[in-house]
């Protein structure tokens, strides 16, 4: 009696053991799985980096193909060099290392700012670009004999080669011409007017520097001959006659401007051209056409 309850007991050991076997044997299979899913979602988050580090190499360098400016083609090779060192790192870095796989995933979202900052800035500068080719186009269309003196800065403005600081030129808007009869009243035929006045807004403009300006008005006749002030100034490695000089204090706000051309010659019938420069620059272009 006493061996079958010995018997029994021991078969039920076994079983007892046995079945913890097997559930310590499925509990390690369960451990094995999950660490593999882990290992898996590791290595998938890894090479969601590595394609995230190599697309902004890749927008590096296809940013350096679109400006001709040295400095700030310095900079973006400074960063592509910066996103390879990371990339490199990564591509060392196990799935499993935990501490590193997240220093460089708060490296990437550096870049990441980093990246979107030179994005925007390269967006800004190639709008104001064109919008800079678009009015020298006009130009050029309004003012074909002068051509051959302006096309170098036409060259200027399509370019941010030379400096980026092109943002801070000064605009000449809002031109308004007008011909004044000896009364001082409006002028339509050529042979009444004994005046011209020219007014325009120098615009706002917070990165230009402050400071006193010389603006110089060009008034061209209809032969291409420009209505003489008795004076010059230097454009383009060469000096252009004035009509009109006016000194301003510029403060970066929109200033008001209003010069005047007292007529001394015979006038002839036609389109008059009035050009606009300060800085070495042309800022502004209108005309008026009278009758005789």
């Amino acid at each position: 009696m006493n061996r079958k309850i010995i018997f029994v007991v021991l078969v039920v050991i076994l079983i007892a053991l046995a079945g913890g076997v097997l559930y310590l044997i499925n509990s390690l299979k369960e451990q094995v799985r999950e660490n593999e899913q882990m290992l898996e979602l590791a290595e998938m988050d890894k090479l969601e980096m590595q394609n995230e580090y190599q697309n902004f190499a890749r927008q590096y360098e296809e940013m350096k193909m679109q400006i001709n400016n040295d400095s700030l083609m310095a900079q973006l090779e400074v960063q592509e060099k910066r996103t390879q060192e990371l990339l490199e790192e990564l591509r060392r870095t196990k799935a499993n290392d935990a501490a590193e796989i997240t220093r460089l995933k708060k490296e990437l979202a550096t870049m990441r700012e980093v990246l979107r900052s030179y994005v925007l800035q390269i967006d800004s500068l190639n709008r104001l670009n064109t919008e800079l080719t678009t009015q020298n186009e006009d130009l050029r269309r309004s003012n074909e004999e002068q051509q051959q003196q302006i096309s170098n800065l036409a060259s200027e403005k399509e370019s941010l080669s030379d400096k980026v600081a092109i943002a801070s030129q000064l605009d000449a808007t809002a031109i308004s011409i007008q011909a004044k009869n000896k009364k001082g009243k409006p002028a339509k035929k050529i042979g009444d007017v004994k005046k011209f006045q020219i007014s325009f807004n120098i615009a706002r403009n917070v990165t230009a520097a402050a400071g006193n300006r010389s603006i110089y008005v060009r008034i061209l006749k209809p032969t291409g001959e420009v209505l003489a002030g008795g004076g010059s100034f230097p454009f383009e490695n060469r000096n252009l006659e004035y009509s009109i000089r006016k000194d301003i204090e510029y403060t970066g706000e929109e200033t008001p401007v209003t010069v005047y051309w007292d007529v001394a010659e015979m006038l002839v019938a036609g389109q008059y051209r009035v050009q606009i420069f300060a800085d070495g620059k042309n800022i502004g272009n209108s005309s008026i056409n009278f009758d005789k």
